[in-house]
């Protein structure tokens, strides 16, 4: 579904990315685990040309690398960013209609299925964003990236932050996505929680992919554990 070769991302003089290739495999979750600062969030920034970078990115097969943001969006990819970035000042339903954008007319049958998927925000529909609890704001966050029925999902951190009980409920929902057939990548600093629920991990460590394999042969790989997971 996706494929990276010799990304790289620059801030000025720093390089953040490093030369990294990687692939995402059609309906699985593909996860990129490393600590604060280790490349995770540039990454997704380049993927849809949001930050400076060089490198090549092929959706479907398709170049689209030197594509502008808006016209990678339109090729049914959605990012739910680090932090939520949920428009506090408008309503649960009013973010969703933003979200909703390029797919309007069906945007009532997309309310509705994703108010069934998290009727927390059901119940709240009409209350600000602002006012909604960081596991609710997070809920509002992924289902205003589906409103646009993406075939490709990229999620930033959505763990960040939350309880422990959140997070299972939001990572369960995620499960449900990709058995649908939804393609996900996952980024996350919790990697004991992504890993258990992808099918394929990269490590990312200043900016290099230092390990890959299958995700629940990392969970119990011995340098994994001891960088990440506590053990």
């Amino acid at each position: 579904m996706l494929r990276v070769e010799d990304l790289n991302v620059y801030y000025g003089l720093i390089h953040a990315v490093k030369n990294i290739s990687f692939n995402v495999k059609k309906a699985q979750i593909t996860t990129l685990i490393g600590s604060n600062g280790a490349g995770k969030t540039s990454t997704l920034g380049a993927l849809v040309n949001d930050v400076k970078q060089k490198g090549k990115v092929y959706y479907k097969d398709k170049l689209i690398s030197k594509m502008p943001t808006h016209k990678i969006i339109k090729q049914k990819i959605s990012l739910v960013p680090e932090g939520r970035r949920v428009f506090g000042n408008l309503t649960i339903e009013e973010n969703l209609r933003l979200g909703a954008y390029n797919n309007a007319k069906k945007f009532d049958e997309l309310r509705d299925k994703y108010f069934e998927m998290f009727p927390r925000i059901k119940q709240k529909r009409h209350h600000l964003a602002r006012s909604l609890s960081g596991g609710e704001q997070q809920m509002l966050a992924l289902s205003r990236a589906l409103m646009g029925e993406p075939d490709f999902l990229m999620l930033d951190e959505p763990s960040l932050g939350l309880a422990p009980k959140i997070i299972g409920e939001l990572f369960d929902s995620i499960i449900d996505l990709k058995n649908n057939g939804m393609t996900i990548l996952l980024i996350e600093q919790n990697a004991n929680a992504a890993l258990a629920i992808s099918d394929y991990a990269y490590v990312l460590e200043n900016g290099e992919i230092t390990l890959e394999g299958d995700a629940k042969i990392l969970l119990d790989n011995d340098e994994v554990r001891a960088k990440y997971l506590g053990a």
